[in-house]
């Protein structure tokens, strides 16, 4: 009985307490207002600077991502107390709002016409 309701609560704690995945976290909302005053190459250059910043915190939360399955596994099959380590560094919504800021500048672009150069078209492909 004690090890169904142990790999009960460990299922409960491995569905909710993990980090998911870089790829996993969807766009938040960012109204494209707050980039309908940049011009275009001040879009480039904010769109630069959210590439790069999403490449290390996508970083950061797949290492988390990582470590929490570790955690769980660990916890789940030997040493209960690993599973306080869940969701440490979890970085998900800031994420999903850089992505979303990144889908508003984007969508200002189109409407504006830029053309973006190679550079951050190289970039956007990276990140895809």
């Amino acid at each position: 009985m004690k090890r169904v309701i142990g790999v009960i609560v460990g299922g409960i704690v491995f569905f909710s307490g993990c980090a998911k995945k870089a790829e996993e976290i969807s766009a938040s909302y960012v109204s494209p207002m707050r980039y309908s005053s940049y011009t275009c190459k001040q879009l480039e250059n904010e769109m630069d600077r959210l590439i790069h910043r999403i490449n290390e915190i996508a970083h950061i939360q797949n290492k988390a991502h990582k470590r929490d399955v570790v955690a769980t596994t660990v916890g789940i099959l030997i040493f209960w107390p690993a599973l306080f380590f869940l969701a440490s560094g979890d970085k998900a919504e800031e994420l999903s709002r850089l992505k979303g800021e990144y889908e508003a500048i984007i969508e200002v672009g189109n409407l504006k016409n830029c053309t973006f150069s190679s550079r951050i078209k190289e970039l956007q492909k990276r990140k895809k």
